[in-house]
């Protein structure tokens, strides 16, 4: 019979996660704010909502960077040396295993999402947040899949942005950094994923206009609120210019 498992101090928890990611541990971070939604249940503070969140964005990024370059050194092999040699094996291989490392990390965040923070987080910021991270992760999957699960997975991440944008436009003001940070991820998805550069612009023009538009000097939160939010709203326009660019190109 296993001993009983002793219950820890939530600020316990906290504070290895926090530790953890100050040594840049991201897979213990993870697994302190698991073990803080098993013992205190799904809802989380937004510090331990940001550490999960930070987390997993630096796990994933640094498996896509490595899928990435290994994309590009088997194409530049398979201009080199064509047809199947070695060399493409092995690095077909390789691709292969970071292929299903990032499917289980970004499967294993869904999954988080979907049993345990989406049914219990509050109205508002919290909703969005979460439907977000769905989206992003969703989209990642999209990048690098087969035909048929590109398609699946792309619906599903069509799915929890809309969620996410119908909640914003009705719970976040327009400066609001998530509600922003969500027309930014959106956008990409109709990049990257969809192939529409003309949507894409739409939806960060809209988010932009409305933001800058939305902009209350008086506001006694202005300060802070449009520091919070111009390093979103430049990545905006910057995208905006380039698709936009694209789009002339291609005419």
């Amino acid at each position: 019979m296993s001993p009983a498992r002793t219950r820890p101090e939530r600020e316990e928890l906290v504070f290895l996660a926090d530790l953890a990611g100050e040594a840049e541990r991201h897979n213990d971070v993870v697994k302190q704010i698991k073990s803080i939604i098993d013992f205190f249940g799904a809802p989380l503070s937004i510090e331990e909502r940001n550490l999960l969140s930070i987390a997993y964005k630096n796990i994933t990024n640094n498996l896509r960077n490595s899928w990435r370059i290994i994309d590009t050194l088997q194409k530049l092999q398979a201009i080199r040396s064509p047809g199947r040699t070695r060399q493409l094996v092995l690095i077909r291989r390789q691709q292969d295993r970071i292929e299903r490392e990032l499917t289980d990390v970004c499967k294993d965040i869904v999954l988080l999402l979907d049993r345990d923070l989406l049914p219990a987080a509050g109205r508002g910021e919290e909703t969005v947040f979460y439907l977000k991270m769905k989206g992003d992760y969703c989209r990642y999957l999209a990048e690098f899949s087969q035909k048929r699960e590109r398609e699946r997975f792309a619906g599903l991440s069509l799915d929890a942005y809309k969620q996410a944008y119908k909640h914003a436009l009705l719970t976040l003001h327009p400066l609001h950094p998530t509600r922003l940070g969500l027309a930014l991820n959106f956008s990409v998805f109709y990049h990257d994923v969809r192939q529409s550069p003309e949507r894409a612009c739409h939806l960060a023009k809209n988010a932009f206009d409305n933001a800058v538009l939305s902009v209350d000097v008086s506001d006694p939160g202005f300060d802070q609120t449009i520091k919070d939010s111009m390093a979103i709203l430049q990545l905006l326009r910057d995208d905006l210019i380039l698709w936009s660019g694209e789009m002339q190109d291609a005419k």
